[in-house]
C-alpha cells in the first residue's frame, strides 16, 4: 500500500526540526516538475550539520517504510539532496541556499520578484 506523501512531508519536517534544521519550507512543485510533488528545503550550520540532517531523513523515511532513491552529495555537504520520490529533501549551508535561491526558482508566487536578466548586446 503506498503512503500518503502527507505522512511522508511531515515525517521529513519532524525529522529536519528535531535534528535543529533550520528555515524549513516545503514547496508544492506538482505541475512545475515531473521528477517530483514537493521539495523540502532546510538550512544546515555546517558540513557536517547539513550531512547529518539529510542522513536523519533518510534514516526516518527507511524507518517508516519509504525507500530513499538517492542521496547525493554527501562527500561535500554543503548541499546534499535526499530524493525520496513525491518529496526531494535539499539541505543547503546558507551561503550555497542564498546563492541558488530554490525557492524563488520553484515558487510561481516569488517568481514574479526575481531579478531582471540583462542580456549583453551582440
Amino acid at each position: 500500500m503506498a503512503k500518503s506523501v502527507d505522512v511522508l512531508l511531515e515525517l521529513v519536517t519532524d525529522a529536519l526540526e528535531g535534528m535543529k534544521g533550520k528555515d524549513i519550507v516545503q514547496l508544492d512543485v506538482r505541475g512545475l516538475s515531473s521528477v517530483t510533488d514537493y521539495m523540502v528545503i532546510a538550512t544546515g550550520t555546517s558540513n557536517r550539520h547539513v550531512k547529518s540532517l539529510a542522513e536523519e531523513v533518510s534514516f526516518k523515511a527507511k524507518q517508516s517504510g519509504f525507500v530513499p532513491l538517492g542521496v547525493e552529495g554527501e562527500m561535500n555537504s554543503d548541499w546534499v539532496l535526499a530524493d525520496l520520490g513525491d518529496v526531494i529533501v535539499h539541505v543547503m549551508q546558507t551561503e550555497a541556499r542564498e546563492f541558488y535561491d530554490l525557492e524563488r526558482l520553484w515558487d510561481p508566487a516569488l517568481q514574479d520578484e526575481a531579478p531582471a536578466v540583462l542580456l549583453a548586446d551582440d
